[in-house]
C-alpha cells in the first residue's frame, strides 16, 4: 500500500466553496455543488467534529472550531449560519449578524471583513485536510499522526553550486512564525501602499505581526506601516511610484521579539490603472532581490551582530498572477548569483503550502545538475 501523501488543495478553490456555502446557509448543503469541501469529509475521521451532521457540515464545524474564539470564530459561524439558531436564516440576515459582531456597517463588512473571515475558515479546512489526508477509516483523531501525513515544517536542504554545496533552509507554514532571521522579504506594490492588516497576503500579515499592541489588543503603533510612509517619505516616493525593483529598509515591529531584525520591502508589484490588479514582472523580482543583497552588505557592518540570515517569500506569486515556478526562478537568479560569486549568506525560503514546499525543493535539489 502506497505511503498517505498531504491533500493537495489550493486555498483558492477550498474559499470559493466556502463562499457558496456562505451564500446558501448549511440547511442547504445538498442543494450546492461542493466537490472539494465532499472529499475533504471523506477524509475526515468518524466519531470527529463536534456535533452529529452531515459530512460538510462536520467539515465546517470542524474548522471553525479551531479558529481560536473571538470575534473571529462568532463571525464565521453567523456568515455560514453554524452559530445556534441561524441554519435556516437568510443570507442578508446571517452577514448582518456577523457585521454586528465587528460593529461596522454591513457594505464595510461585505467589502473587507468578510473576505478575512471566510479566507480564514478555508484555511483551517486546508490544514485539517493536510492532517487527515490518507487515514484509514475509523482511525481516532487522536492517534499519532504519520510523518507521511504531517511533514516537516523546516526543511534544511544542501544546495549544490558549481564549487560547493551551501545550506537553504525551507519554512512551511506562514510568515509572522519566522523566528532569528535578520532580514525577511516583503512584497509591495510600487507606491510602498501596505494592505489592510486583516488581509492575508505576506505584506499584510508581516504588518499585522509588528503592529504593537495593549493587553486588550487595542492597536498602539502600526509600527511597518508608520516607518515605510517615513521612508517613502524620505526618498521622496510618497504619492508617486518607485521603479520596479526598488527596496523599502523598515524594522521589524513587534516580530523583534521574534528575532526577526529588518523586513526588507521588495516593490514588485505595478498597479493596473482603473483596476485592482497588479502586472509582476520576473525580470523586476531579479532586480529587487540582487538590491536585497546589496543593501545586506551595506547594513551588516553596522549591525551588532553583523546580519547574515535573509528569508524570501515567492513574490509575485499571489495576486501578481505569476505562478510558483515563476517566481522562484526569478528568485533564484538572483540568490544563486549571489551564492556563485561566493558570498555567505544564510538563505532561507518560506511559503504556506507543502505542495509548492515541495516543488522548491525539488528545483533546489537539482539546482546543480548538469
Amino acid at each position: 500500500m502506497p505511503s498517505p501523501q498531504p491533500y493537495p488543495l489550493d486555498h483558492g478553490t477550498v474559499l470559493a466553496e466556502v463562499r457558496k456555502v456562505r451564500r446558501a446557509g448549511v440547511v442547504r448543503l445538498r442543494d450546492i455543488a461542493l466537490p472539494v469541501l465532499a472529499e475533504v469529509a471523506r477524509e475526515l475521521p468518524r466519531g470527529d467534529g463536534e456535533v452529529a451532521a452531515g459530512p460538510v457540515e462536520r467539515v465546517l464545524r470542524l474548522a471553525v472550531s479551531r479558529m481560536g474564539g473571538g470575534t473571529l470564530q462568532t463571525a464565521a459561524e453567523y456568515s455560514l449560519g453554524l452559530a445556534q439558531g441561524t441554519r435556516d436564516w437568510p443570507s442578508a440576515d446571517r452577514r448582518r449578524r456577523a457585521a454586528q459582531v465587528y460593529g461596522v456597517s454591513v457594505e464595510r463588512f461585505r467589502k473587507h471583513h468578510e473576505f478575512m473571515v471566510l479566507g480564514q475558515v478555508a484555511e483551517q479546512i486546508v490544514q485539517v485536510a493536510e492532517q487527515y489526508a490518507g487515514r484509514e477509516q475509523g482511525q481516532v483523531a487522536e492517534q499519532p499522526l504519520t510523518r507521511a501525513v504531517l511533514p516537516a515544517v523546516h526543511r534544511l536542504l544542501q544546495v549544490r553550486l558549481d564549487r560547493r554545496t551551501v545550506p537553504v533552509t525551507l519554512h512551511v507554514h506562514s510568515v509572522d512564525l519566522l523566528r532569528d532571521i535578520d532580514v525577511v522579504v516583503s512584497p509591495s506594490n510600487t507606491y510602498f501602499a501596505l494592505p489592510a492588516p486583516y488581509k492575508s497576503s505576506v505584506s499584510a500579515t508581516l504588518r499585522r505581526a509588528g503592529a504593537r499592541r495593549d493587553p486588550t489588543g487595542g492597536l498602539v503603533e502600526d509600527a511597518i506601516h508608520d516607518e515605510l510612509g517615513e521612508w517613502a517619505a524620505r526618498h521622496g516616493t510618497r504619492g508617486r511610484a518607485a521603479s520596479p525593483g526598488t527596496v523599502a529598509v523598515t524594522s521589524s515591529g513587534a516580530l523583534t521579539a521574534q528575532n526577526v531584525r529588518r523586513i526588507y520591502h521588495v516593490a514588485v508589484a505595478v498597479p493596473r490603472p482603473e483596476t485592482n490588479d497588479y502586472e509582476v514582472q520576473p525580470s523586476d523580482i531579479t532586480r529587487g532581490v540582487t538590491r536585497v543583497f546589496a543593501l545586506m552588505a551595506e547594513e551588516s557592518p553596522e549591525c551588532d551582530p553583523p546580519l547574515r540570515s535573509v528569508c524570501l517569500p515567492l513574490l509575485g506569486a499571489g495576486r501578481g498572477g505569476l505562478t510558483p515556478l515563476e517566481s522562484f526562478a526569478a528568485l533564484w537568479a538572483a540568490v544563486e548569483a549571489e551564492l556563485a560569486r561566493g558570498a555567505d549568506w544564510d538563505i532561507h525560503f518560506v511559503v504556506r503550502r507543502h505542495a509548492r514546499a515541495d516543488l522548491l525543493e525539488r528545483l533546489l535539489t537539482t539546482a546543480g545538475e548538469k
